[in-house]
């Protein structure tokens, strides 16, 4: 499948797949205040923390093993089995230390004990459901990635309106939606992968949980640092402002999110084209790669005008009047969120240089500036503070990350114009 084919394939999957949370949307900040969803958006900031150690990023190796070279299905179905182990065992491990401090999450999170270990469960089911799409997506495979994702996703929204609206479970309603929705692709993904001959989980090959881990552990700081970067404001505006503010915040933050979307389309389809390309090591054609880059990314930030004019419109129009506050930080949010598109455009050159420890470097770096900033500017300014940290932090967060590629994989990235 070509590149813009597949794109296009992508786009408008990941297009589907967020229409479908846009119009749960409106209806659930109609049936749920502002505080119930703010439990519900510091319940997702526990899935982020989760899945930090769930697996231990071993979906990530068994992606990029696919590229190393004339490896046959055989030892790739091998590397996937290992993966899987690295999951069971450090489900084991984590299942443990949430149980015994289950009562401090809840208290710390202000959400329900019973929801905490729900948490873990769909954590694990989500690692195998990510594996399943990563097998399609560096197989070209954009249909059936594309259905998985979409029916997912209906299947959550489904089981929401469900339990929210006609069983009037409230917060509750949309958690057991999650737990189902997530155990069912699941356990779907699973079945598929043994379909198709992608894993060979009873045979115990060290090397390649070793190799595995090498790939996938480097990342976990990057990916604490990630929760600092786009998590770690709710539990400042919880601790400081309160539930109420968290669930204006998250009514902006998703709808910012959006843009996301259309950025994560375009990667899904860009990263297996781009490592084919690398392995050429052709100089013209790397050449011409940067220049679209470039030109990708004055777009960005010539389009990051609009959420500014439009986005306080479309917040009361979606969410409702009790949400018209996150009008004021959209635009703030939406420019943040372009430059999480720019640093897709740069990171891919660290993946393939399996260089992936330095990510830690400019996650943890802007992280942490984001983390001091948020602590300063919420107490001064509330929400919109706490936009205009993460928007810095995401500025930090891409200017590192482009010094780390261009210092790990050389390109033409100064162009003679």
């Amino acid at each position: 499948m070509s590149f813009f084919k597949g794109a296009s394939v992508y786009l408008v999957s990941n297009l589907l797949n967020a229409v479908i949370p846009f119009l749960l949307l409106p209806i659930l900040t109609r049936y749920l205040s502002p505080v119930e969803y703010g439990q519900i958006a510091m319940f997702q900031t526990l899935l982020a923390g989760i899945g930090t150690f769930i697996g231990l990023n071993a979906v990530g190796a068994a992606n990029r093993k696919f590229y190393d070279g004339d490896i046959d299905d055989t030892v790739l179905r091998q590397f996937n089995g290992s993966c899987i182990q690295i999951l069971i065992a450090s489900s084991i491990i984590v299942f443990i230390g949430i149980f015994l401090f289950k009562n401090q999450l809840s208290e710390f999170l202000a959400i329900p004990t019973s929801w905490i270990l729900p948490a873990v469960t769909i954590s694990i089911f989500g690692f195998i459901t990510s594996m399943r799409l990563g097998q399609w997506q560096i197989r070209s495979q954009a249909k059936l990635f594309g259905i998985l994702q979409v029916s997912s996703s209906l299947v959550n929204m489904l089981l929401s309106l469900l339990f929210v609206i006609v069983l009037s479970n409230g917060a509750q309603g949309r958690i057991d939606a999650q737990v189902i929705s997530g155990f069912l692709v699941g356990v779907f993904s699973l079945i598929w992968l043994y379909k198709d001959k992608l894993l060979q989980v009873k045979i115990w090959k060290p090397h390649q949980i070793k190799e595995a881990l090498y790939f996938g552990i480097p990342l976990i700081p990057h990916s604490i640092g990630s929760l600092f970067l786009n998590i770690f404001d709710r539990f400042v505006i919880n601790r400081d402002l309160g539930l109420y503010e968290v669930g204006i915040y998250m009514v902006a933050v998703q709808l910012s999110s959006s843009l996301l979307i259309i950025f994560d389309a375009f990667n899904k389809s860009y990263v297996p084209w781009l490592f084919d390309k690398l392995k050429n090591k052709d100089n013209i054609q790397n050449i011409n790669i940067v220049k679209n880059t470039y030109i990708i990314m004055i777009g960005l930030l010539l389009s990051s005008i609009i959420p500014f004019l439009v986005g306080p419109f479309f917040i009361t129009l979606i969410a409702g009047d009790k949400y018209k506050l996150a009008g004021d930080i959209i635009g703030i949010l939406c420019l943040g969120q372009i430059f999480s598109g720019m640093y897709l455009l740069v990171t891919n050159y660290i993946f393939y240089a399996k260089q992936t420890k330095y990510l830690a470097y400019s996650t943890i770096i802007s992280g942490s500036i984001g983390v001091g900033l948020l602590f300063f500017l919420v107490k001064e300014y509330g929400i919109l503070g706490a936009a205009v940290a993460f928007l810095c932090a995401k500025i930090i967060h891409f200017i590192i990350t482009f010094v780390i590629a261009i210092k790990v994989y050389e390109m033409p990235w100064r162009l003679k114009l």
